[in-house]
């Protein structure tokens, strides 16, 4: 049975999380607050159009992940394992307590003066699952019921994944449960690099990246692939070529370039130098967009990140307010 052990839950819940079941858990993000209080939301409502105080930020992999990655900002070396087994909770009951988890860390804000009340309303009802707090989300063995669930509820799915499991993202797509959009991390450009980076724990780590890369193009999902640099390390001119080939094997949608931040346990791994500033950014996309002939079409300066894509598509803003999911996710392959 796949179950959080007692004391990496106390430390979680000590980090801020609800623990969800057996091996879930869910976050409310700083920009989930940061809107509720009217400031600004997180990039992805400038970007796609999401409601940042109705987006739930969760993960069902709680403490599994095969990847030991230098910028990562959670305390990953505490990890408790790398694989997941068959006995896991069902995805209906963390999708709900997801939900419930996210609305019990909410409940304070109704005293807070400064809160604005038609938001926190709205709060109550999440559209959104960013399927990306913390471990590997795709080691869960019953995600095609967990995006499945959530689309029949209306709601959109984001999923991250490094990348190294292939096979789970064909199973996605076999069962008809892609999520609306599908994040690549990838740090790394080659194999040398990836294993510095990343530091995976499978033998053929990068090899798996190689064969995701080669089914992205089967996945009817928005794609998108988010590069995390980190000075000194990945933001090299003479690895954008590099990046480009992968790129376009994957027919990547859009592209977010960002730096890395000096945060949590990424701080005992890197240094704050490490970090680029939003110039900086935006020069390296501007060379990446050049190397491919799209360009940059958007960016947040606050967050450090920028949007590369072949085109500005009509489709990139999502209208969750006044259509169905089903029909928002068909718009880039109508």
């Amino acid at each position: 049975m796949t179950e959080l052990k007692t004391e990496e839950a106390k430390r979680l819940e000590n980090a801020g999380y609800e623990i969800v079941g057996k091996h879930s858990a869910v976050e409310v993000c700083h920009y989930t607050k940061s809107s509720l209080l009217g400031k600004s939301g997180c990039y992805k409502k400038k970007f796609y159009g999401i409601q940042s105080h109705q987006c739930v930020q969760m993960t069902p992999a709680a403490s599994w992940c095969d990847q030991k990655c230098k910028h990562c900002w959670r305390a990953n070396e505490k990890f408790q394992g790398m694989t997941m087994d068959n006995e896991t909770d069902e995805p209906e009951e963390i999708i709900e307590g997801s939900i419930k988890g996210q609305l019990r860390k909410l409940t304070g804000f109704g005293g807070n003066p400064n809160v604005l009340k038609d938001k926190l309303e709205e709060a109550q009802h999440p559209k959104h699952f960013a399927i990306s707090l913390t471990g590997e989300p795709t080691l869960y063995n019953k995600m095609s019921g967990l995006i499945s669930g959530l689309r029949n509820k209306n709601m959109s799915s984001f999923l991250v994944t490094h990348g190294q499991h292939p096979e789970a993202l064909e199973k996605l797509r076999d069962e008809n449960s892609l999520p609306t959009q599908l994040y690549i991390s990838m740090e790394a450009p080659n194999k040398d690099l990836h294993k510095k980076l990343d530091v995976p724990l499978l033998k053929d780590a990068w090899e798996r990246v190689e064969r995701t890369f080669e089914l992205l193009p089967t996945l009817k999902c928005r794609r998108i692939v988010r590069i995390t640099l980190m000075k000194n390390l990945n933001d090299l001119d003479e690895l954008i070529p590099q990046f480009a080939k992968l790129i376009k094997k994957g027919d990547i949608h859009f592209i977010e370039v960002k730096s890395y931040m000096h945060i949590g346990g990424a701080r005992k791994r890197l240094d704050f130098e490490n970090m680029l500033n939003h110039d900086e950014i935006k020069i390296y996309s501007e060379k990446l967009a050049k190397e491919l002939g799209w360009k940059v079409i958007n960016e947040a300066p606050s967050s450090r990140v920028c949007l590369i894509a072949k085109e500005d598509y009509k489709w990139r803003v999502m209208p969750f307010a006044s259509k169905d999911i089903k029909e928002i996710e068909k718009a880039p392959f109508a």
